[in-house]
């Protein structure tokens, strides 16, 4: 009776053992997704837009035809911009707080980026009425050939900073998945797949051969 009772929990063991199993752990490599978005790419192009923008703001200012109202915010919006691009650099290390910073200064640059398609477009319509104080015919068309390359030049401006608006979205979104920020971090699902032993399988068959001889 004592080696059936032996037989049947050896029998039993086994079976009640799983031989899958799922478990659910963090993702150690999640950070990497980061570098998805080209960080490298995207902080340089973030970087040399806005010193575009700074040096023709800057030339027109420097000829005296550009308003100075205006061009305070797209100053102060591009220097932004500018940090922004630099601390996406900076977030190549997947350094969590860097991370995180990078996030805050893309949501700025976001921001930044509306005020400059704003003040843009103002700047744009600015120039659009001053050709109907001139008398001369000749000097309209010559006014209006101006006029047609400075509404050219700024929507140039406007289409730099959609395009800078794009980047900053981009690299918040990529910057959202690693730092979770809108929830707890997704753990990703680890199926185990555990073989049964053999050698244990073969000695109880040979135990229950040996009792029904």
């Amino acid at each position: 009776m004592a080696d059936e009772e032996a037989v049947m929990e050896e029998s039993i063991s086994p079976a009640q053992s799983p031989l899958v199993s799922v478990t659910f752990q963090r993702n150690v490599r999640r950070k990497e997704k980061f570098l998805e978005a080209e960080p490298k790419a995207l902080g340089i192009t973030e970087i040399g837009l806005s010193l575009y923008t700074i040096i023709c703001l800057g030339v027109l200012r420097g000829k005296g035809l550009s308003n100075p109202h205006s061009d305070i915010p797209i100053f102060i919006a591009s220097l932004l911009i500018i940090i922004a691009g630099n601390v996406a650099l900076a977030a190549q290390n997947l350094h969590l707080p860097t991370l995180r910073a990078c996030l805050g200064m893309q949501i700025l640059a976001c921001c930044a980026s509306i005020v400059n398609i704003i003040c843009t477009l103002v700047k744009m319509g600015e120039g659009s009425h001053q050709c109907w104080y001139l008398h001369s015919v000749k000097y309209q068309d010559v006014c209006h050939q101006v006029e047609y390359i400075y509404f050219h030049f700024y929507g140039g401006g406007v289409l730099v900073q959609a395009t800078l608006l794009a980047i900053s979205v981009s690299l918040m979104a990529y910057c959202c998945k690693v730092v979770n920020c809108c929830g707890p971090a997704p753990k990703m699902p680890v199926i185990m797949v555990q073989t049964p032993q053999q050698p244990e399988s073969s000695s109880v068959n040979d135990q229950t051969s040996t009792q029904d001889s």
